[in-house]
């Protein structure tokens, strides 16, 4: 019992703790990014139009949700019943 329970669970919970830090990283990145952009336009380098920033927004939005969704679709196969995988990976989002 423990093994089909337990091993998902675990697995799950490390995906998850992951996921999370990840999607932090990428949102500090991205919003330093956003900031240099933002310089770049106050120093007239650069010309940006609120509907090009955030269709970009939109997009990374889409990327993020499409992969949270593929990480839960896998997690739910590697047990029979796929509750255990998924419940870690939620919890570990929790923790993260």
């Amino acid at each position: 019992m423990i093994g089909t329970v337990g091993a998902p669970f675990v697995i799950g919970l490390a995906v998850g703790y992951f996921a999370k830090k990840m999607l932090r990283t990428a949102l500090f990145l991205g919003g330093a990014a956003i900031v240099l952009l933002f310089i770049a336009e106050y120093c007239h380098v650069i010309d940006i139009t609120d509907e090009e920033l955030q269709h970009a927004a939109s997009a990374a939005t889409e990327v993020a949700k499409n992969s949270g969704g593929f990480l839960v679709d896998r997690l739910t196969s590697i047990s029979t019943k796929g509750v255990s995988g998924a419940g870690g990976f939620f919890v570990g989002l929790k923790l993260g």
